[in-house]
């Protein structure tokens, strides 16, 4: 019997190598789901595992109610982590999931767990850099159409079918009630961790400069990467993305026995 904040409910793991010689945590956008990163486990080395975040109010967790506090998700994202901290890990947050990837790097190296060797974010503004806006209250095609603004996924409309905008639409509405209430915390400190961002060249929602400005958000090294593309960019590019990731992972600490690692 699992419970609402079990560790196996808010993490989809691929079979492979246990232990792994290192964890990427991967947070999917609004709206998204942890499928977004199913390829992902036969792009990267066999000894990283993907640990790809379930987000509640979707595919497995449907009859759990969303949630809609930046505070709430980071805190049980972090909680979760917790049964899985035997290796190092690192931290992949595509649009949303991009902030929410930097609260948990927040939590994590305050001394709720391992602190992350590596923060990854795609598409997304640094904190208090990427404007407000209110669209969680505009009506549905208000909505809807600022989602297609972005591109799709593979070419594909999931809210052209009417059967799945009812399912979908009200978890779209809660995860853009969650990032646009978000509140960075003020003087907050920057990370120890290194930053590296990705984003579209051709992304409507975000400029390079606003993308850039992660930069400020770590005490480590930081690097831009730019792909062609839209908003949703790591599809048709995730060969290479996955690529690049698996390059800026390969130095990272290697795990010999629980808590301590080796270069």
């Amino acid at each position: 019997m699992t419970t609402p904040d079990d560790p196996g409910l808010w993490f989809h793991r691929a079979p492979g190598p246990r232990p792994p010689r290192l964890r990427l945590v991967c947070l999917p956008h609004a709206g998204g789901t942890a499928r977004l990163f199913d390829g992902w486990r036969h792009r990267l080395p066999p000894t990283v595992e993907v640990l790809a975040v379930r987000y509640p109010g979707r595919q497995e967790r449907l009859d759990e109610p969303c949630v809609e506090s930046m505070t709430e998700l980071a805190d049980r994202v972090t909680a979760a982590l917790a049964a899985y901290d035997d290796v190092p890990l690192a931290l992949f947050g595509h649009s949303m999931g991009a902030t929410v990837a930097y609260e948990v790097a927040r939590r994590l190296e305050a001394g709720a767990g391992r602190a992350p060797v590596h923060v990854m974010v795609s598409a997304r503004a640094a904190p208090g850099y990427g404007g407000r806006t209110t669209l969680h209250r505009a009506a549905d095609e208000v909505l809807l159409a600022a989602v297609r603004r972005l591109g799709t996924l593979g070419g594909v409309d999931p809210f052209a079918e009417p059967e799945l905008r009812e399912l979908l639409l009200p978890v779209l509405r809660s995860d853009y009630r969650l990032i646009e209430t978000y509140a960075p915390a003020a003087e907050a400190a920057p990370l120890r961790a290194p930053i590296t961002a990705y984003l579209g060249d051709r992304d409507p929602g975000c400029s390079g400069d606003r993308v850039r400005a992660w930069e400020g958000f770590t005490t480590g090294d930081f690097a831009l990467r730019a792909f062609s593309g839209d908003h949703f960019y790591l599809a048709p590019r995730e060969a290479e993305l996955t690529s690049d990731i698996a390059e800026r992972l390969a130095p990272a600490p290697v795990a010999t026995a629980r808590g301590t690692t080796a270069t």
